[in-house]
Parts: structure tokens; C-alpha cells; sequence
């Protein structure tokens, strides 16, 4: 006698299995969704969707692409484990400032049976027309390790004054440490100091622009390393301190002053051509006459 074929208790087999481990795969699947959605740049995720940066589009981006607050290691709620105290302030004169942030953690409640993790915090600075940051300086300080990672998204042209430029957003990262909700701590604080530079304003009677910086948006990113594989949690922090945009008043024309200035400059414009013809033909009537 024939034996019959097996394929079909193969298959049978194979669908149990299936049944039993799907669950777990699918959940291991959305865990490597949830952590591949959180890349290296929030912003640069963002710019993948939209051109420029709006605010109520960039509040919905956090809400419903970014898997904001949601963590199955670490609380959801970091409020009832850590206090944040936030205070930023413009320092220098003229032109070239620094925003200057000093950041405040208390780690009030550690949590038990936390795997190895690894924390940064992140800022995302959002730039007005009349401000930009230099891409090539951040560049330097990036090398020079003042920031774990930094980068510009927006309007990056250097050259455009406030009339034609574009918002921009800076996204500044800066590691604070290993396994630091796992261990209580009084106070860990540290300061980010980041170059801005003023655009070249409109005329203005008063002879200054001001230019109002909003409170920046604040997150908390931590790679959890577990096995089969590593997850990265992102939190969106609240600070205790009431948050409060800044102005900057930025240097600029007077209107008053326009027609003066337009007036001298034609003269010395109309000066210096008549001074080039006059040396034209005096040098070419030296000329004549040393042939001569």
C-alpha cells in the first residue's frame, strides 16, 4: 500500500502554531513600530509630512504620529516620578545672542525594576522670521560636544532678511545619563547655550524690532535595552514654572532716517562714478601725450 501524503497535517501543524504565537508576535511587531517611529530627529520626521512648520499641524503630528507617553517599562505619567524647572533668558548685545535654558530635574520617586536605559533631553526651539541659527556653527559645537546632537529644519537661508525668510526650528539634544530614573537624586541641572542671530529687520520709527520668542517644546527620550530588542520611550514634559516668551529687540533703520540715507547715497554713488571717468580720461590723455 501507498502511504498517504502528509502536507496537509504539516499544514494543520503549522496553523496551531501560528494561532498560539501570533499574539506575541503582534506585539513585538507594534513594539518595533512604536520605536521606529521615534527616530533621530522629531523635526525631521515632521518636515517629512509638511513643508513648514505650523503650530496646530505640528500638535497634531505629536498626538497622532509620535507614540508620545506611551511606555510599557517606564511610568507614562512621569510627573508623580520627576519635577522639571525650565528658565530661559537672552544673553549678549546686538546682533549675535545666546538663549541660554537652564533645566532642573528632581528625581522625587525612583522606579524599581527598570531595565538598563539611556536618557536625553531634547529641545525643539521654534524660530521666528526675524532669528535664525547658523547650521555650520552648531555644526562646530556638535564636534566640540556641547550637544550630544543638534540640527536645523525650516528655512535654513543665511542670506534672507526678515521680510523673506521662513520659520525655523532647532532641535537640540543633551544626554543626562545612565539608568538616572532608577536611582533618586535631589537635583541634576545642566545649561544649554544656543548662538542665535538676527535677520536684517524692517524700518522701524523707534530704530529697534522686537522679535518674541515662544517657550520652547520639551521631551524626554530614553532607550530602554531589553532583549529581543531596544526600545526607545518619549515622553512630552511639563515644566513647574509658567512658561513665558521671550522678546528680543533687535536693532533696525529708522523710517525718519530713509530719506537722508537714500539722498547721501546717490551723491557718493554719483561721486565715485565721476571720479572713475575723470581718472579714465586724465590717464588716457597722459597716454597721448607720451606717445607724443
Amino acid at each position: 500500500m501507498k502511504a498517504k501524503p502528509r502536507t496537509p497535517v504539516c499544514i494543520y501543524l503549522l496553523l496551531e502554531i501560528s494561532l498560539i504565537f501570533c499574539p506575541t508576535f503582534g506585539s513585538y511587531l507594534d513594539g518595533i513600530s512604536h520605536s521606529s517611529k521615534v527616530g533621530r530627529y522629531i523635526m525631521a520626521s515632521y518636515y517629512e509630512k509638511h513643508e513648514s512648520f505650523i503650530d496646530s499641524l505640528f500638535d497634531d503630528f505629536l498626538t497622532q504620529d509620535l507614540p508620545i507617553n506611551i511606555c510599557e517599562v517606564l511610568p507614562c505619567d512621569l510627573s508623580t516620578v520627576l519635577s522639571l524647572s525650565f528658565l530661559s533668558r537672552i544673553k549678549g548685545e546686538g546682533s549675535h545672542r545666546q538663549l541660554s535654558s537652564t533645566i532642573k530635574f528632581n528625581i522625587e520617586k525612583s522606579v524599581s525594576q527598570v531595565p538598563t536605559h539611556h536618557c536625553k533631553f531634547i529641545i525643539i526651539e521654534r524660530l521666528v522670521s526675524g532669528v535664525f541659527a547658523d547650521p555650520f556653527e552648531l555644526e562646530h559645537l556638535l564636534h566640540r560636544a556641547v550637544f550630544s546632537d543638534v540640527a536645523v529644519f525650516g528655512d535654513t537661508n543665511l542670506e534672507l532678511p526678515s521680510v523673506l525668510s521662513n520659520i525655523s526650528v532647532v532641535e537640540v539634544h543633551k544626554d543626562i545619563g545612565l539608568n538616572i530614573l532608577s536611582h533618586y537624586k535631589n537635583l541634576l541641572d545642566f545649561t544649554v547655550n544656543l548662538p542665535l542671530h538676527s535677520r536684517y529687520p524692517r524700518l522701524d520709527g523707534s530704530g529697534y524690532v522686537q522679535v518674541r520668542l515662544k517657550a520652547p517644546d520639551l521631551f524626554l527620550q530614553c532607550s530602554i535595552q531589553e532583549k529581543p530588542h531596544n526600545r526607545s520611550c518619549l515622553f512630552k514634559l511639563e515644566t513647574d514654572d509658567a512658561e513665558a516668551d521671550l522678546t528680543w529687540s533687535v536693532p533696525a533703520g529708522k523710517r525718519s532716517d530713509a530719506g537722508i540715507v537714500s539722498v547721501v547715497t546717490f551723491v557718493s554713488a554719483l561721486i565715485s562714478v565721476l571720479c572713475i571717468v575723470i581718472s579714465t580720461q586724465v590717464s588716457r590723455q597722459h597716454k597721448v601725450l607720451k606717445h607724443c
